[in-house]
């Protein structure tokens, strides 16, 4: 039987309705807000899936364009891969709502949101993750917490609440925010300008009005419809006995391997020794598989307590304290820009590579952007860790990309500055925390190496959460790989010296409150420009011109219906232009003309091409052009690219001549006056009165003295018209 659940939500009603539709699912809603709609499934396997220390979650939004009325480009007319928009939708699905299952699930669970119908007005995020939500807490599959999400927007100095993508255009603020009731979960935001941190902290506690709202329809749907949740076997219940003997063989050797500051590889080497150790002194007859468990137990909680207590980090540093930091810039000789940023362990390669507009990245998604000028992409080898792993993309280096992309996005100079496509790519080169913000700074670098001109460098830093009893917590900067493991937080803040451009918060307890996130957030201003500082010593302000490998651009603007005539019949035009002078040109709509080629003079020679196609012929104006047909009438001269006149045998000279072959022959440069332009257009051009230093009044006067000699002598028999 179906049931709907409305709320007031912004400018639109939410609906969530279940039991219409995928009946065999554990958990099914239809979720509506405006024209948007999708269904949201959830499926959990009824046994834990052996082998894995993790909770598999998956989350895929599947995207289908027939919910924008589009048929797929590809040439299989159908949907692929999902999209970097579909990935990064389910990781924002996926990070508020993994923290809440219980922590030793290890059955299989599966979200799937299908997009039904979109309207190219509402974002469909916030509503994805709310569906998940109900879905999960309506079904038997075991979940601890209810989850809303809401997105804030600032628009001519107010907040806007779940605004459009017409408003989004226009705002500074682009915030997502998930919670529960009283805790936040994740935040995500991206700034067009400088956004102090007390606005974030502010959009935060307005959207957390309107998730709160979003939870109590949920808890209704749970009282009314929820289902018993299973019963399942914990990965992590260990028999405490087997913990204090860890704890007994393991803790002052523990303390020992932590306090020595050793690097990653080194640390992670002594602490497999000692597990291994313990397995030995305590037998055979104990389960590895619990071992496992009660020795990482007792890691966790010597790390946390260390922090907590005694404010001793693993690596030696106080709460505030950055890892060193070293960074260059023209790393690599041949690259337009390149920058190398090391912050401890963790070193970035970001290259910047610049092109001409016409390799945007055409996107077949259900965004209504349907182009991308800059691009981000990210790669996360596993060398980086050490490792031997499948090389490929995979959701994380999507995510990253995306993030550090967000980070950098307010500082990417115009189009009409710039006319260029930029692409950076950053390569993990080793990681120990947070490449992501090691690529944000490594991208400025490499951006002010290219002779990008940013309007501000853009610095990144992540914070570190241990939570303790009651409000006991400690806000740790710049963590590393084991604090973000062993921690509760990863809260990730970028920004140039005066304000944020983005954020992303992940965490992992049951939500954190604003009094941790305002501190936080103070505490990564401090961080972040400490970073800035470190990074730029040496650098100063970047190239003030592109690097000479760059190609080089030039732009021009042409009356929107002088567009065909420089495309031609099929692009038969551009394409001879780009042929001939090695360059390539773009045509935008309203008339932007782009010229680009990685030899200067080839594209400033293709620019005066393309303004003399569009320029028109003066009567009584003097050209310098060229002979490029020879005719028994006269001569066809190209005065402007692309335009001929016709210089009549008895234009050519100041006496009279038996044949234009006496005077002229293809390719000769000349200079011409346009006598006249009849009423087809058709040009008519005198070289004689040139000749003679004369005027358009002494051109009409010959041609009025010759027409009447005609006249005189009759219509002629036969033989070739002195018209072309």
């Amino acid at each position: 039987m179906s049931s709907v659940y409305e709320v007031a939500f912004g400018h639109e009603t939410l609906s969530i309705e279940t039991g219409k539709l995928a009946e065999q699912a554990n958990g099914s809603v239809v979720v509506r807000y405006g024209d948007v709609m999708m269904l949201v499934t959830v499926c959990a396997a009824q046994s834990a899936r052996e082998g894995v220390d993790f909770l598999p979650l998956t989350v895929d939004l599947e995207e289908r364009l027939y919910a924008a009325g589009r048929i797929p480009g590809s040439f299989f007319r159908r949907e692929g891969r999902p999209g970097p928009d579909a990935i990064i939708a389910s990781r924002l699905i996926d990070r508020p709502l993994r923290p809440l299952f219980p922590k030793g699930l290890r059955n299989e669970v599966q979200i799937l949101v299908t997009m039904l119908s979109v309207d190219h007005i509402n974002p469909p995020e916030t509503l994805s993750l709310i569906g998940a939500s109900a879905a999960l807490t309506i079904s038997d599959i075991p979940f601890n917490g209810i989850v809303g999400a809401c997105r804030i927007g600032y628009v001519n100095g107010e907040y806007v609440v779940n605004p459009t993508y017409e408003q989004l255009d226009q705002s500074s603020l682009n915030l997502m925010v998930a919670g529960t009731t009283d805790a936040v979960m994740m935040i995500e935001s991206e700034s067009s300008d400088d956004i102090d941190e007390e606005m974030i902290l502010e959009g935060v506690q307005l959207a957390q009005k309107y998730i709160q709202e979003v939870v109590q329809i949920q808890e209704s749907m749970k009282a009314q419809i929820g289902m018993e949740k299973f019963e399942f076997q914990s990965a992590l219940d260990v028999d405490e006995a087997l913990v204090e003997q860890v704890a007994g063989l393991a803790d002052n050797k523990l303390e020992e391997i932590i306090d020595a500051g050793q690097a990653k590889g080194e640390r992670n080497s002594e602490l497999s020794r000692l597990e291994k150790s313990i397995k030995d002194q305590l037998g055979d007859e104990t389960n590895g598989a619990d071992l496992a468990v009660a020795f990482d137990k007792r890691l966790k909680k010597v790390i946390r307590e260390r922090i907590l207590e005694h404010g001793r980090r693993p690596d030696g540093r106080g709460l505030k304290e950055i890892r060193p930091i070293t960074s260059d810039i023209n790393v690599l000789p041949r690259a337009h820009g390149s920058g190398l940023f090391k912050r401890g362990q963790t070193q970035v390669l970001t290259v910047c590579t610049l092109g001409s507009l016409s390799m945007v990245q055409k996107l077949d998604t259900l965004s209504p952007n349907d182009t991308k000028r800059y691009i981000h992409h990210y790669n996360f080898p596993p060398y980086s860790t050490g490792e031997v792993k499948r090389v490929g993309t995979g959701r994380r280096e999507i995510g990253h990309g995306a993030l550090a992309e967000r980070a950098l996005v307010s500082v990417i100079p115009d189009e009409d500055e710039f006319p260029y496509t930029i692409r950076l790519v950053s390569e993990c080169l080793s990681s120990n925390g947070s490449t992501s913000m090691a690529s944000t700074c490594g991208s400025t670098l490499a951006m002010m190496n290219a002779g990008v001109p940013i309007k501000k460098p853009v610095s990144g830093i992540a914070m570190g959460l241990i939570k303790g009893d009651g409000d006991n917590f400690v806000v740790l900067s710049d963590i590393q790989g084991i604090e973000d493991f062993m921690g509760d937080m990863d809260f990730k803040v970028t920004g140039t010296r005066d304000g944020v451009t983005a954020v992303q918060l992940d965490i992992k307890v049951g939500g954190i409150t604003t009094d941790i996130m305002r501190q936080a957030l103070a505490q990564a201003k401090e961080g972040r420009l400490f970073i800035m500082d470190e990074m730029l010593k040496g650098i100063g302000d970047g190239n003030a011109e592109v690097s000479k490998y760059a190609p080089k651009f030039f732009r021009t603007k042409v009356p929107v219906d002088k567009i065909g005539g420089i495309i031609g019949p099929g692009g038969k035009n551009i394409r001879f232009l780009q042929e001939r002078f090695s360059v390539s040109i773009n045509v935008d709509d309203d008339g932007t003309v782009t010229v680009g080629s990685n030899d200067e003079a080839d594209a400033q020679a293709a620019l005066d091409h393309v303004n003399g196609m569009v320029e028109e012929a003066v009567i009584g104006k003097i050209y310098d052009g060229k002979v490029t047909r020879i005719m028994t009438f006269g001569a066809f001269v190209e005065i402007l690219p692309g335009k001929e006149g016709l210089v009549h045998i008895s234009e050519i000279a100041v006496t009279r001549i038996g044949a234009v072959e006496d005077e002229l022959s293809e390719g000769d440069e000349v200079t011409v006056m346009v006598a006249d332009i009849d009423n087809l257009g058709r040009i008519n051009l005198s070289r004689r009165v040139v000749l003679e230093d004369g005027t358009l009044d002494d051109v009409k006067a010959r041609s009025r003295t010759v027409q009447r000699n005609r006249d005189s002598r009759g219509p002629r028999s036969g033989g070739r018209p002195n018209r072309y």
